[in-house]
């Protein structure tokens, strides 16, 4: 089930999150962990052009700072569509209660979001789908990680590599120099970064399988995230597979409500050996990488 929640009016000039009314619980995810959403307005704190068509934003929200995990996805209220834009979760501050999340120019929503400014406030559900294993959900914070990303894919990455720094490594691909985002961002957290560009600009000539195929083979790994095109997930899969490393994907969807009742975002699951259809925004948006039809 899910969890109504009621906003209240921000007449104060300052970031009012809803009141949770807790009527209706969903359990939600293959971790059993039960989830509870929020839905409110939230102040941006931060506003920054990191590429071109590309903005960061700082979202001040306590509440679902404390809930949230990597992974999960924000569901925002553009002024003037009727449907939600779905964004990831780039990063999450616990300590001074924040969020923050990176996306692309992609529509006519996506532009009109990027008129909203720093002080401004932004109608948000979150936090949404389910995330990454981390040690919450019983993978070792000792565990050695590869976090594999493509383009705006690398971007829900940040948080879940930051959660195993140094035992983790980032391999993030891109078209060229000019594309490159979060890099510096995954270093400062101690991660071990290592960057592709498909002309050669800077680092590794050419796409993220062959690094990956290099660092599994290097030495032991626990896990592998990854999110990018289908077609890059497809091969990240197949290279888990043959090395017999478990791996998860983050899919990216079309999506109406967000929260599983309209089946627009419904993608293909193979589970023991039968078929099913899930919703990416309720049983997602990270599936098994071996469940996912690719």
């Amino acid at each position: 089930m899910g969890v109504f929640a009621e906003k209240t009016s921000n007449t104060t000039g300052r970031c009012v999150p809803c009141r949770k009314i807790p009527l209706r619980y969903r359990k939600l995810g293959r971790h059993g962990i039960e989830i509870m959403y929020r839905c409110g307005t939230y102040h941006i704190i931060e506003k920054t052009a990191i590429s071109a068509g590309v903005y960061s934003y700082g979202i001040h929200c306590p509440e679902i700072a404390e809930e949230a995990k990597p992974g999960q996805f924000v569901h925002i209220k553009v002024e003037g569509f009727t449907l939600r834009r779905p964004i990831s979760i780039c990063d999450i501050n616990r300590k001074n209660g924040s969020i923050r999340i990176v996306f692309e120019i992609r529509g006519h929503g996506t532009a009109k979001l990027t008129d909203s400014n720093v002080g401004d406030s932004i109608d948000m559900i979150a936090p949404l789908g389910n995330g990454f294993s981390s040690p919450q959900s019983g993978l070792a914070q000792s565990s050695r990680v590869i976090t594999v990303g493509g383009g705006i894919g690398v971007a829900p990455l940040l948080g879940a590599a930051k959660v195993f720094r140094e035992n983790a490594t980032a391999i993030l691909g891109f078209r060229s120099y000019d594309k490159i985002i979060l890099a510096n961002d995954f270093k400062q957290s101690g991660v071990n970064v290592i960057t592709c560009t498909d002309d050669g600009s800077v680092g590794l000539r050419g796409t993220v399988t062959a690094p990956l195929e290099a660092e599994l083979a290097a030495k032991p790994c626990d896990m592998v995230f990854a999110c990018g095109s289908l077609p890059m997930l497809g091969a990240i899969v197949k290279i888990c597979e043959t090395a017999g490393v478990n791996c998860e994907v983050s899919l990216e969807q079309r999506m109406g409500c967000g929260v599983g009742g309209c089946a627009v975002c419904a993608c293909g699951i193979t589970r023991n050996d039968k078929s099913h259809m899930l919703m990416v925004c309720r049983d997602g948006p990270v599936f098994k990488g071996e469940e996912v039809v690719l």
